[in-house]
């Protein structure tokens, strides 16, 4: 088990899909996302596993949740700044996102 303080370390924030395209370097089918954040974090840049129940087209404009504050990791020839969330379904990957639209930079507690 963790503790909560350990939870509490993690930041999690919502953000609007601004742009996806395919991460053509990626070893597994990727999408590189740019993602709004508000004005406090800005932009940032994710690789995301997302390409079996999702094209880029239908991403624009979807709000997601995401990790803020891992260390960035490079995918291919992309930095991933965040780790967009979401299920490990049989599916497929199904994004995790708020039920109602909320401003980009909300926190997730």
């Amino acid at each position: 088990m963790i503790e909560l303080s350990d939870f509490e370390k993690i930041e999690m924030r919502a953000g609007t899909i601004l742009e996806a395209k395919e991460n053509k370097k990626s070893r597994n089918p990727a999408y590189v996302l740019k993602i709004d954040f508000g004005e406090k974090i800005g932009v940032k840049k994710s690789s995301a596993q997302i390409t079996k129940l999702y094209t880029p087209e239908d991403l624009i404009g979807t709000q997601v949740i995401c990790c803020v504050n891992f260390p960035p990791l490079h995918v291919g020839s992309v930095t991933s700044e965040v780790r967009v969330l979401g299920t490990d379904s049989e599916q497929g990957v199904v994004l995790l996102k708020p039920s109602e639209s909320v401003k980009n930079g909300d926190r997730v507690f």
